[in-house]
């Protein structure tokens, strides 16, 4: 089973400065199709984007780390997603995996049980509950910083984007200004609408994945805990050299 990650056009990185620019042919087998987060955006705008969800209502789950606390907040329109990851919190799943890949400005990901445990320096990010969930595009659900979403198989092999059932990632996503926007849109064929452009340059986010992963969620309170999890030291396998847990997930609402 090959690692799931994230898929984007090398071609894309090429182009960004101070981007890496590794190729798949590099890196381990597992790890293909991988994509480092862009130069982030330097302009200073003071306007910012209002979040017009009904975040009140939404389901809300309670992340404990060994770094703090995350909540999020799951989305009624990826119903699929949102029973399955209220199951696997019932369920205590989650309970003592590890956040195994982190990129800073980027995202930090878990959701593999067979980290739980996992000696220092293992490759992980090949479990998972034993099925997948079929994606569940929505054009108003999209990677703003905080956002949370599935992880997958690549698309060789996953062909319909399906998700994986457990490991999900959270966007720690940086500010893109608006050439990178309009690159990102010629070179993948996404449209934003002004609202999305607006947060993507002034919030930030990884607006290239939109539309290839389903999110399901976004983070409502503890971004400076994923900012913590995000920075710290980690290996050749991006897996962080001191262990970083889940300890427990809880409904909240």
């Amino acid at each position: 089973m090959k690692k799931l990650t994230f898929i984007a056009a090398t071609l894309f990185c090429l182009l960004m400065a101070g981007c890496s620019s590794s190729k798949t042919s590099d890196a381990p087998a597992e790890r293909t199709d991988e994509i480092t987060a862009a130069t982030p955006s330097t302009e200073n705008t003071t306007e910012k984007p209002q979040n017009t969800r009904d975040m009140e209502n939404l389901t809300k789950v309670l992340i404990k780390t060994s770094e703090g606390d995350i909540t999020i907040a799951l989305y009624d329109n990826t119903p699929k997603h949102k029973e399955n990851f209220i199951k696997l919190v019932n369920d205590g799943f989650y309970n003592g995996v590890l956040f195994h890949r982190i990129i800073q400005g980027f995202m930090i990901q878990t959701g593999d049980p067979e980290s739980k445990g996992a000696p220092a320096g293992k490759m992980l990010g090949n479990g998972g509950p034993g099925y997948t969930i079929p994606a569940e595009f929505k054009p108003e659900n999209y990677h703003k910083r905080g956002a949370v979403a599935a992880a997958r198989q690549g698309d060789q092999v996953n062909p319909t984007k399906a998700s994986s059932g457990s490991q999900f990632y959270i966007v720690d996503g940086k500010p893109f200004n608006s050439n990178l926007m309009a690159q990102i849109s010629y070179q993948y064929g996404k449209s934003f609408t002004d609202e999305q452009r607006k947060v993507y340059e002034t919030i930030g986010g990884a607006p290239f994945l939109d539309g290839d992963y389903t999110v399901f969620g976004e983070v409502v309170e503890g971004m400076d805990v994923v900012d913590k999890i995000a920075a710290k030291p980690k290996d050749r396998y991006d897996r962080p050299t001191a262990d970083v847990k889940i300890i427990s997930t809880e409904i909240i609402k």
